[in-house]
C-alpha cells in the first residue's frame, strides 16, 4: 500500500506530541490528586470527580471514564479472588456455605477499595493523552478532518 501526501495519520489530541508525563499523571490520579498539579483533590465524593481542581483550576468536568474503571476492577479483583479461593481450597477445603460467607464480603470490600483509585488513574490517563476535552479540543466527530470523507 502506498501513501500519498493527502493521507495523514489521525492522532487523537492534535498533531503536537504529548507533553504530559503519562506515568506521573496516572499515579497522581490513583492517589486522588489532580493529574496536572498533584495537590488538589480529584474526587468530591466517592466516584464523582470535581469540576475544577481547587489548587490549579484545571477543568475535570469533561472526563469520560465511563465503563473502563469497573471493567478493570472486575479483571483485577476477579483474578485475585479466584486465585485466593483456589489456593485456600487446596490447603483447607470448606463447605460451600462457608466459601460464600468468606469470599463474598472479601470481593465486595476489595472492589470498593480499588474502584476509586482505578477511576482516578483513568482520568489521569485521559488528561495525559489530552483525550475528551483535556487537550483543548471537542469530542464533536464532525469537527475532525477525515481523509476521504465527504461533507
Amino acid at each position: 500500500m502506498t501513501t500519498t501526501s493527502t493521507d495523514q495519520a489521525i492522532r487523537y489530541g492534535g498533531s503536537e506530541e504529548v507533553e504530559r508525563p503519562l506515568g506521573r499523571s496516572i499515579k497522581r490520579g490513583m492517589l486522588n490528586t489532580c493529574p496536572a498539579c498533584g495537590s488538589g483533590k480529584l474526587f468530591k465524593s466517592f466516584l464523582k470527580p470535581v469540576d475544577n481542581c481547587a489548587a490549579c483550576g484545571e477543568a475535570m468536568y469533561h472526563h469520560r471514564s465511563d465503563d473502563l474503571p469497573p471493567y478493570l476492577a472486575i479483571v483485577v479483583i476477579g483474578h485475585l479472588i479466584i486465585g485466593g479461593y483456589m489456593a485456600t481450597d487446596l490447603v483447607w477445603p470448606m463447605p460451600l456455605w462457608l466459601t460464600f460467607a468468606i469470599w463474598t464480603p472479601i470481593t465486595l470490600i476489595a472492589t470498593l477499595l480499588i474502584i476509586q483509585p482505578i477511576k482516578g488513574g483513568v482520568i489521569g490517563l485521559q488528561w495525559a493523552l489530552k483525550m475528551h476535552g483535556f487537550g483543548g479540543h471537542t469530542d464533536d466527530h464532525d469537527a475532525y478532518e477525515i481523509p476521504g470523507r465527504k461533507r
